[in-house]
């Protein structure tokens, strides 16, 4: 399997849409030919439904065409949690479901949860307790539920984490430690896990130019039977614009890849995480990105089918509402070559 690259779009930063700016896009699904954006605002969390229209392997045009926001008066949900929404997909039923990393240090737990299609609550999902209660997990801030797929045969969905836990192991360094995040299995039906696999995060090579030395997992997408897409992201502060190193890598499982989901700590076990191979790293196209730049990548889907037959993927960057300087609502397009 290869991947490679088509093309970028860059929509404006700013731009106003249903009294809200487009921005802080960090999760993305596509049912039918509708996009799904879930918006990173904990102030006024919300998804948002485009359209994305591509000819010849192009991006021509980005558009957004209704706002749903999360705000159920009736439930009480919503108002005793803190929403910092990552990821999202479309059911069966045309329900949206959600992930949100809560706010550790405000001692908010990170939730799994179900919204119908206008964004008032349907259920929550039960959790295992170290990935349910901070105390623990012993949590890292802005590290727990980045990503969430749908399964590849539509009986449940994954949900992964960005930074190890630390009941679990260290976050990435320039040492060759280990740094599991764990990805685990919900069964629809059941309505609970029911299986999880530990991945390994890739230690730092660039050289630290700031306080800021980071990598995690951003975004998953299962393409087969215990195989995925996974978005690695490293930020490093003190490089500007070049801060972000952005790659995608397939994890398997196979027969020996150890079933995670009993181990209280992989800190203190024995266990074979999934393998994995690197199919891209943005390093090797920055030639053909506006600036050079690829920014913060926070959500991975599939596309439309090219005329060749070969499926694509739509990959969105979160520009933090320009809260920390210039950022990129940055739109990329790939090709999946087999």
């Amino acid at each position: 399997m290869q991947l490679r690259f088509l093309d970028e779009y860059v929509f404006q930063d700013s731009v106003v849409f249903e009294e809200s700016v487009i921005g802080g896009l960090s999760g993305v699904d596509k049912n039918k030919s509708t996009y799904y954006f879930v918006v990173d605002d904990s102030k006024k969390p919300r998804v948002l439904k485009g359209e994305i229209v591509i000819e010849n392997g192009k991006i021509i045009d980005v558009s957004f065409k209704k706002t749903i926001l999360i705000n159920d008066t009736i439930n009480g949900f919503y108002q005793k949690e803190i929403l910092d929404l990552e990821s999202v997909f479309v059911d069966s039923k045309g329900n949206l479901n959600v992930t949100s990393e809560g706010s550790i240090k405000n001692n908010k737990r990170p939730t799994v949860f179900v919204t119908d299609s206008l964004g008032s609550f349907v259920e929550e999902v039960l959790l295992p307790d170290y990935l349910g209660d901070i105390d623990v997990g012993k949590h890292r801030h802005n590290g727990v539920f980045e990503g969430s797929s749908k399964s590849i045969d539509g009986r449940g969905f994954w949900v992964s984490l960005e930074a190890p836990l630390r009941i679990d192991g260290e976050e990435p360094s320039y040492s060759k430690k280990k740094s599991p995040i764990r990805i685990t299995y919900f069964d629809s039906k059941e309505k609970k896990a029911t299986k999880q696999y530990a991945y390994e995060l890739e230690y730092l090579e660039k050289p630290a130019k700031g306080d800021i030395n980071l990598n995690g997992v951003t975004a998953i997408l299962e393409f087969g039977r215990g195989k995925f897409f996974v978005v690695e992201r490293i930020y490093q502060s003190g490089y500007g614009s070049y801060g972000n190193t952005i790659r995608i890598f397939k994890a398997s499982a196979d027969n020996e890849t150890t079933n995670t989901l009993g181990v209280k700590s992989l800190k203190n076990s024995n266990y074979i995480p999934l393998k994995k191979e690197l199919l891209f790293d943005f390093e090797w196209v920055k030639a053909e990105l506006m600036e050079g730049v690829i920014d913060n990548i926070e959500g991975i889907c599939f596309g439309d089918v090219l005329p060749n037959g070969n499926k694509t993927l739509l990959l969105i960057s979160d520009d933090n509402f320009q809260l920390y300087g210039k950022q990129l609502n940055q739109f990329i397009l790939m090709e999946i070559v087999e």
